[in-house]
């Protein structure tokens, strides 16, 4: 009864917002509550100011998320859509907004994350004038989005709307950018809201799934490699089924951590960037390669070496919703459009593939990969392979733990434990500054879900002040700064081709423990190993926004990686 109560209330609404004038503003707000958009991040501006004020008829259903730069607000929305699978909203205003978002749009277009940015824009009647901040966003954004759309008319606001859904959302998901002039914005008009954007998720044929079965049944060295986006918790728990039926040996793609538990016996770690020796040595000589949404890109081939391209010297099977990325760059045995949680279900369907030779590979897969987290000895007054021990066996299984980019993010993108869906958020893009706002970002979605960010000096510099935007929505992130006093990845590449010339990489940072207290939040500094489980718990028991300051020293470069270990080439 509860149900049906709501389902008419709705569609008295939908019927009444038919019928009624609304302001532009007001009909791109009910389209994106009707299309179920609870979140949106951004930092205010005048050019939006209509869509502002409607939005206060939401406040039960909607929340805007007021963020400290547009950078931190779009790296959230960004965050919010691969943690979610939902569709990420920023709204920025004209200009410097704009441009200043554009690394999330850029991050959301190589993580194939789908993204609606939301731009204010001047008057239509100060086009071409050079207005006050005005800008043509179909060239400022045309090559980093699937679709650029500057709106004239109030009345083609639901329309335009539930398209850019679906092109964010369809195939190789990815970003769309709205402009909305904001005369237009203030325009009165009377049309219908329309039903949400749907979906079309492609599913693979009966005689494609037999084809495969045929292939691997032959295979001696098989591997699964799980990348992209798009994949729901049924289809990732379908994976994991599949995996356990067939005896398939499973990796993930670069920064794509959370496909797969990694405490699973079936995983063997993250292949391509991070991956050797595991599983990218394996990879180099698997006779069949199943990947199953990963566009294939340089960062899970190691820059094409594992699977060459145009050609691979394995019989690779490539699964992809997305029909313009089949044959982009490789080809493959079997090119297979379709959504990965639908193929999931259809490998899941084959009949059982496991065989002896398959157990007793995978099983000294698994062993290798055991083997390679046991992290020696590292340089430094604080070993941060102690530290990934701790926190792997100290943190549940449910905590996101968000990185940004440099080598400090091979921490956790190597050596930490994802152990449940969607439980990592990095960058694809290698975007520094995405990892504290993505932590903020994840608190905000779920506050009683621990949320963990680890990054260098460099990295939490660039989006840092986010911290202003926990303390303000009452959430609490616990940020792992590993400070080597550099742009430490950058230093790593001087010493290898300039040994000794370090222009530009050299940092003063302030006193981050301080800085924390000043947002509110709990602050410690560790200066050495002994000292880091004590701070962390001690983090963790204040229940506020935590930032630990770890001093590494300036010869920690990474995991197993000291000055000394550089060879210049």
């Amino acid at each position: 009864m509860v149900f049906r109560d709501v389902t008419h209330r709705q569609n008295i609404n939908f019927l009444r917002r038919s019928t009624m004038t609304r302001s532009g503003g007001r009909i791109l707000v009910d389209a994106l509550v009707q299309n179920g958009c609870s979140k949106i991040f951004g930092v205010p501006g005048e050019s939006y100011l209509e869509a502002l004020d409607a939005m206060e008829d939401h406040a039960n259903t909607m929340s805007y998320i007021s963020c400290r730069h547009e950078g931190g607000a779009c790296f959230m929305a960004t965050a919010h859509a691969d943690l979610t699978g939902e569709l990420g909203v920023c709204f920025v205003t004209r200009g410097p907004g704009a441009t200043n978002a554009s690394i999330g749009v850029h991050t959301a277009f190589q993580g194939s994350t789908p993204l609606l940015l939301l731009v204010g824009q001047i008057a239509r009647t100060h086009r071409d004038k050079e207005a006050f901040q005005e800008m043509d966003y179909r060239r400022v954004f045309g090559q980093m989005a699937k679709w650029v759309c500057e709106i004239d008319d109030a009345a083609r606001l639901p329309e335009l709307v539930n398209r850019a859904i679906r092109v964010a959302k369809s195939g190789r998901p990815g970003p769309v950018v709205l402009v909305l002039p904001e005369d237009m914005l203030r325009d009165m008009s009377t049309v219908a809201d329309l039903p949400p954007a749907q979906m079309t998720p492609v599913s693979p044929s009966l005689p494609e799934m037999a084809k495969i079965h045929a292939i691997l049944s032959k295979a001696e060295r098989p591997l699964i490699l799980l990348g992209g986006s798009g994949w729901s918790e049924a289809g990732y728990n379908t994976m994991i089924a599949a995996a356990e039926k067939h005896d398939f040996p499973v990796c993930v793609g670069f920064r794509r951590h959370g496909l797969f538990p990694n405490d699973h016996s079936h995983y063997v770690g993250n292949l391509g960037f991070g991956g050797a020796p595991i599983p990218n040595d394996y990879a180099s000589t698997a006779d069949v390669i199943v990947a199953i949404g990963s566009r294939l890109g340089d960062g899970d081939t190691l820059k094409f070496r594992l699977i060459k391209s145009p050609l691979p010297d394995n019989t690779l099977i490539h699964v992809h919703p997305g029909a313009e990325e089949l044959g982009r760059l490789y080809n493959a045995e079997m090119l297979v459009q379709a959504d990965p949680n639908a193929f999931a279900e259809a490998l899941l369907a084959l009949p059982a593939l496991t065989s002896a030779a398959w157990v007793k590979g995978r099983t000294a897969l698994r062993a290798q990969y055991i083997e390679m987290m046991q992290l020696p000895p590292q340089a430094g007054p604080v070993d941060m392979g102690e530290v990934m021990r701790y926190l792997n066996t100290r943190l549940p299984a449910d905590t996101v733990m968000t990185t940004g980019a440099g080598n400090a993010g091979d921490w956790p993108n190597i050596y930490y434990s994802y152990r449940s869906y969607r439980s990592g958020l990095a960058p694809v893009s290698g975007a520094m500054g995405y990892g504290v706002p993505a932590a903020v970002a994840a608190k905000i979605e779920s506050p009683n879900r621990p949320a963990v960010y680890i990054g260098g000096d460099g990295d939490f510099l660039m989006n840092g002040q986010e911290l202003a935007t926990a303390a303000q929505y009452g959430v609490n992130p616990i940020c792992i700064v590993v400070d080597n006093a550099m742009y430490g990845t950058i230093r790593m590449h001087q010493q290898r081709r300039h040994p000794g010339r370090y222009t530009g990489t050299v940092l003063k940072s302030p006193e981050f423990a301080t800085l924390a207290v000043a947002y509110g939040g709990h602050g410690e500094t560790v200066t050495s190993t002994e000292e880091f489980i004590p701070a962390f718990e001690r983090a963790w028991a204040s229940n506020k926004l935590a930032v630990i300051h770890v001093i590494v020293g300036p010869d920690n470069f990474g995991p197993n990686m000291d000055i000394s270990d550089i060879e210049p080439i």
